[in-house]
């Protein structure tokens, strides 16, 4: 097939899949609750245990050919530190080093990398509407299949990003080449039926919270669980656990403005009260960077806070409980094993509507997932919300010495099953086992 037939019909098919969207959901609405059964018994029953990695035996006489897919910044950062991690375990095994091509930006260039386009920048410059859009990613994706068609790679690794990078491993798969997705996606908390075409697009995917192996093993999709990659970032950083004489409630409301915008005056509004109740209590507001500084001063007016940006896990380090969004950043707090009250809230009527009818998981808070109960209160909702109940959650972690010391318990279990630092090296000993394997190939789709 012509890599510009090839676009087309992923573009087809991802059209078709929009406009049957509305008949897919009516047939979810019977089977929700049994769904929402299972993926709780999986949550209740995952262990977090690390698959075998297998032994490697990778050619001696020619490069391995590997494409690696990134389409925004954190998956550029998992990308970039996979082709390491790669080119590494080759030299181990005195096998030529790769010959990489990818979708991606500076991180991966610099590592010598050509890239075919660049979807991140695009992800930082923020979407201009679905529609118009479309001219764009239907060009990565031909270009991504003329790579596939005229190099013919031994592996695409996509990353992440599924609303592309699936799309992608179905085009570079009519041309022959395996697949091995690095972080698979949350179907199992959104739209399940969408499993049945990621079964079709992927010859491998690999799981990062330990409930995942079984619901997409009872899909027919073949997973290896690595762990997360973001212990890999944490790993010099050492675990602490919240100082009992500390005074400091962490406030994190995102790192995206939009996030930032619709959280963070919410988040304050509700912590009023607690303030007189607890006058010692020292509230900081924490960012990684400064980029958002002004938006969250202007934010803060009239509230007694401080903000602190740049040293994010010393913050956390001295904190004794946090009031957090959903996020990535939970796995930053559970290193520092800190009592959290989770929100998020919504800012679309159909984002509340999906929350309530559509979600399929237990839990969205990821603490909460990897123990298998709440041991974290999450909320998530429209407009004004459970202001009071919050607020009591976040007076009792602060204050009651039962209630801190049970979250602590529980976030040590959370931890255990989070798994040990060197997912991405686990990572690339499976893509590299799945690339040389004669018995498994990519089928024409």
């Amino acid at each position: 097939m012509r890599p510009r037939n090839a676009a087309r019909l992923e573009l087809a098919r991802a059209l078709g899949g929009a406009a049957l969207a509305p008949v897919r959901y009516a047939a979810h609405v019977p089977v929700r609750r049994r769904v929402l059964s299972e993926i709780r018994q999986d949550v209740l029953e995952g262990s977090g245990e690390l698959s075998p990695l297998p032994a490697l035996d990778l050619p001696q006489d020619r490069p391995l050919r590997v494409l690696v897919g990134a389409a925004e910044a954190s998956g550029e950062i998992h990308g970039a530190n996979l082709i390491r991690a790669i080119r590494a375990q080759a030299e181990a095994a005195g096998a030529p080093p790769p010959e990489f091509a990818a979708l991606g930006g500076d991180r991966i260039r610099k590592l010598g990398v050509p890239t075919i386009a660049d979807p991140v920048a695009r992800a930082h410059t923020g979407f201009d509407g679905v529609l118009s859009s479309l001219p764009y990613y239907v060009g990565v994706i031909e270009d991504t299949a003329r790579h596939a068609r005229v190099v013919r790679p031994d592996l695409f690794i996509p990353v992440d990003s599924p609303a592309l990078n699936v799309p992608l491993a179905h085009a570079v798969r009519r041309y022959g080449v395996k697949t091995c997705h690095l972080v698979a996606p949350q179907y199992w908390g959104w739209a399940p039926w969408r499993v049945h075409g990621y079964r079709k697009a992927m010859d491998l995917s690999l799981t990062i919270l330990p409930h995942e192996p079984s619901w997409f093993s009872r899909h027919g999709v073949r997973t290896r669980h690595i762990g997360h990659p973001l212990l890999d970032d944490l790993a010099e950083i050492p675990v602490t656990r919240p100082d009992e004489r500390s005074s400091v409630l962490a406030i994190l409301p995102g790192s995206r403005r939009g996030v930032i915008q619709r959280n963070l005056r919410w988040m304050l509004d509700a912590l009023g009260p607690l303030r007189q109740a607890a006058p010692a209590a020292e509230v900081r507001i924490l960012q990684a960077t400064d980029e958002h500084a002004a938006l969250i001063r202007e934010l803060a007016t009239g509230h007694e806070v401080t903000l602190a940006c740049g040293d994010l896990h010393g913050e956390l380090a001295r904190a004794r409980a946090a009031f957090a969004v959903s996020g990535t950043i939970l796995t930053d707090v559970l290193h520092h094993r800190l009592p959290t009250v989770v929100v998020y809230r919504f800012s679309k009527r159909l984002e509340s509507f999906l929350y309530d009818h559509v979600l399929t998981t237990p839990y969205f808070a990821s603490t909460n997932l990897l123990a298998g109960h709440e041991v974290l209160p999450e909320h998530g909702f429209r407009g004004r919300g459970p202001v009071e109940e919050v607020r009591a959650q976040v007076r009792a972690i602060f204050e009651d010495p039962e209630t801190r010391a049970r979250a602590g318990r529980e976030l040590e279990l959370a931890a255990r099953r989070l798994g040990p630092p060197g997912a991405i090296a686990r990572a690339a000993t499976h893509a590299l086992s799945l690339a040389t394997d004669s018995s498994t190939r990519g089928p024409l789709a």
